[in-house]
């Protein structure tokens, strides 16, 4: 059995610029990352996912958002890649949503969040940790 927790914000450091009167949007750029974490307990596995995303405009800081989650997994079940992959889109999809909520207030209320690009990722290495 698999069990996703809650996925808890750990920063959102929001810089706003004072000069920001009429932003162009072509002097922002922004970058998006995850981490994996193994975890382990005497009658569980599991991992934590960790995602961060930055935003610079005009190469100075405005936001660094990052926020994570865990699966806790029973030591008897096999995770394959096509579970790895489901476990990862459900939480970037909840990263997503509590930027989408976060970012109202903000210059970024209408800067949608990055596409995750999975194809970056290898995940033999994640699925090693589950072993």
């Amino acid at each position: 059995m698999i069990e996703q927790t809650a996925l808890v914000v750990t920063k959102w450091q929001y810089q706003p610029q004072a000069n920001l009167i009429e932003p162009d949007e072509t002097k922002l750029s922004g970058l998006i990352s995850l981490d994996v974490m193994k975890k382990r307990a005497p009658t569980k596995k599991g991992i934590a996912c960790r995602f961060t995303c930055t935003f610079a405009y005009s190469n100075e800081p405005l936001l660094e958002y990052v926020a994570e989650d865990s699966y806790v997994i029973d030591l008897d079940d096999v995770i394959d890649k096509n579970e790895l992959q489901t476990m990862i889109r459900n939480t970037y999809t909840k990263f997503k949503e509590a930027f989408d909520f976060r970012k109202m207030g903000t210059f970024l209320h209408n800067i949608p969040l990055q596409h995750f690009d999975e194809t970056r990722y290898d995940l033999e290495p994640i699925l090693q940790l589950l072993q």
